[in-house]
């Protein structure tokens, strides 16, 4: 874990946002440290100095100031600026060292040809939606959803809803009636903006049948807004009004109505894979905070910036990315499918947008690793400083690759967090050097620990991911959980007053972190514990698999119990027993005998949540007699026929 690929330079503090932040906190704090370890410790010891220091660095606009920075400490229940108001809309808007003519959304596509807003531009579109959803009565906390992709329309939307005090949100065109109305049903919206269609590649997909049923199941809507997107011509279905009509010229001027600090912004669903989502809500003030801390201070992101991030509406990557003009960066919009034509496709927008920060996934970056491409031969990179890889956790090979292959000067950030937080816990900070397969640090203000199975914090060992201390951006609740008991059940049950995240976490002298799967999805053999991570990361780097996705059925009477890995093969390729035996040898070697698996068998695909995450515990479930309808939740998936074979195999068993 000790190679180092990238370093600091020697000005960092010069050039970095996180060094004029450390020159602002000793101007007018009076607080010097000697490096980001002091500094993380300070952040988390003393939360209220912290958080109220980036509300009065970044200079938040608020309408009314609050009477102290964090009221109540306590887990789940912490108050954080009691009496404050103001609007996080106003707070994007004002798009800091930006001039009105300066581009800031950029977006590119599969549908349509590229379209690039302003400053000026952006604030029109907003100032106009927001007048046309006033004139449909909407106003705040009442709901508006958006059935539509990653463009500037959706992004207008969100801001308009916010700047009246609304609660927006947004589900992916590519999610089925059902995954779309189990969300929806919860919250009630009273206005739909919906697309006719999208293309993926090159292939036309309309959705006006699933923007009928979605209709029919919401009684709650009141008006419906079409969207054009397929198909320019196509008329609006019954009833419903164009974008071009909500967005009509008016003379109203852009106003922002005061919220209170946690006022929900929007609403974000968990994955619903098993049982119906869970509707997070979040707050204003706390989401603007935590962004302009995250964006400025860890990914460095300023008005020079360009920032990419591949993301749907669907993912919480969506509404980190749009915050980006909080901190004066351009944001890059990106709507098809990333490996149309080819792998290069994104590489090859970071050239042609200018991007200097391109965020993507672990499993994409892996993908491309496995096909041999070599993005810095397709595309000029020359302009990108930064890396983000999040959604799983990224492997040592994947570190080392993207040094080799996209750029030996940007800093790589793997990074780790959650819907439930709408950020990353632990990832990295121009500050610190990057080694391979490690996340460089906790982030400012999340009191990271890895806990034992007794409950005590543990360094370089395995241990369940805790958050100790309270952060602005955890949720204002779950919606319609008036006396609080699902949100503490979802993460206060196991440690009470300490948030349990549910991710196995090894933190190291250092503070370096590797995350190793999901808790609910660890393989325990023999009472050690095994993360999915990294039996994946040999698995799936033999030139034969494509995918993979393991399980242990544990003994009732307490033996090993079985290790069942389940392999997709390459094009043409039959599992046979040299090929399992290869497996075998590669696990044993580069993990430990505990890892070769009891049985090893061949499917065609591996079951993944609509933002690609492997579904290692309905797996689990399925294998173990739970029907498939209740084991997964089928329109939360991305290929639910993909459960079929796992449920024949069970029968079989």
């Amino acid at each position: 874990m000790d190679h180092v690929l990238w370093t600091p330079p020697a000005d960092v503090r010069e050039r970095s946002r996180i060094g004029a932040y450390l020159r602002w906190l000793a101007e007018h704090r009076g607080l010097e440290f000697a490096d980001y370890d002091a500094l993380w410790r300070w952040s988390v010891t003393e939360p209220a100095a912290f958080w109220g220091s980036v509300w009065d660095h970044f200079g938040v606009v608020a309408h009314t100031p609050p009477t102290a920075t964090l009221a109540d400490r306590t887990m789940p229940g912490a108050r954080w600026f009691p009496g404050a108001t103001l609007n996080y809309a106003e707070n994007v808007l004002r798009m800091p060292g930006r001039a009105d003519d300066d581009p800031v959304v950029i977006a590119h596509g599969q549908t349509r040809a590229p379209v690039t807003l302003s400053v000026a531009e952006l604030r029109g579109q907003v100032r106009r939606v927001a007048a046309g959803l006033r004139r449909l009565g909407v106003g705040a906390g009442d709901r508006v959803a958006a059935y539509a992709p990653n463009i500037p329309e959706t992004y207008v939307l969100l801001l308009a809803t916010a700047s009246l005090g609304a609660i927006f949100s947004s589900c992916a065109p590519e999610f089925g009636t059902r995954s779309v109305t189990d969300r929806w049903q919860q919250i009630e919206p009273t206005v739909l903006v919906a697309v006719d269609g999208y293309r993926y590649g090159d292939k036309p997909v309309d959705r006006r049948g699933e923007v009928a049923a979605i209709r029919a199941a919401l009684p709650s809507l009141a008006h419906t807004v079409a969207v054009p997107y397929l198909d320019p011509a196509s008329a609006p279905p019954e009833g419903a009004l164009t974008w071009a009509e909500l967005a009509a010229d008016t003379d109203e001027p852009l106003t922002f109505t005061a919220v209170d600090f946690d006022h929900p912004l929007y609403v974000l669903y968990s994955s619903g894979t098993t049982g119906l989502p869970k509707p997070i809500v979040h707050g204003h003030g706390g989401i603007l905070l935590e962004h302009l801390k995250m964006l400025a201070l860890h990914h460095d992101l300023g008005p020079a910036d360009r920032f990419f991030w591949f993301t749907t509406t669907g993912w919480m990557m969506w509404n980190f990315l749009v915050s980006g003009p909080a901190v004066g960066a351009t944001i890059v919009l990106f709507d098809g499918n990333p490996g149309h034509p080819d792998l290069g496709a994104t590489w090859r927008l970071a050239e042609q947008t200018g991007t200097t920060y391109f965020g993507t996934s672990a499993p994409f970056l892996l993908a491309c690793r496995k096909a041999g491409l070599v993005p810095k031969e397709i595309a000029d990179l020359s302009a990108l400083r930064g890396l983000g890889s999040t959604g799983a956790p990224l492997p040592a090979e994947g570190f080392t690759w993207v040094y080799e292959t996209v750029g030996d000067q940007l800093q790589l950030q793997s990074l780790s967090g959650g819907t439930d937080v709408c950020t990353g816990f632990v990832g990295g900070v121009p500050l610190l050097p990057v080694h391979a397969g490690e996340i460089a640090c906790r982030a400012l203000g999340a009191k990271v620990e890895a806990r034992s199975t007794d409950g005590t914090p543990v360094i370089g060992e395995l241990g369940e991911l805790v958050i100790t201390e309270p952060m602005p951006s955890m949720p204002v609740g779950f919606w319609n959980d008036t006396d609080g008991s699902r949100y503490r059940e979802a993460y206060f049950d196991l440690y009470p007053g300490v948030w349990r995240h549910g991710d196995w976490i090894t933190i190291n002298e250092r503070g370096g972190c590797v995350i190793t799967g999901r808790s609910d999805a660890t393989l325990n053999r023999g009472g050690v514990r095994l993360g999915t991570a990294e039996f994946y990361s040999v698995v799936e780097g033999l030139d034969e698999v494509l995918d993979s996705v393991v399980v242990h059925l544990e003994d009732d009477e307490g033996g090993a119990g079985e290790l069942l890995l389940f392999v997709v093969l390459a094009e043409g390729l039959e599992l046979d027993d040299p090929l399992r035996a290869r497996i075998c040898r590669e696990l044993r070697t580069a993990l430990s005998p505990r890892h070769v698996p009891d049985e090893i068998h061949q499917v065609r695909a591996v079951p993944r949540t609509l933002s690609a995450k492997k579904l290692e515990v309905p797996v689990k479930k399925i294998l173990t007699g739970t029907p498939v309808e209740h084991a997964a939740a089928r329109g939360a998936l991305a290929n639910p026929e993909s459960l079929t074979a796992f449920a024949r195999f069970a029968q079989r068993r």
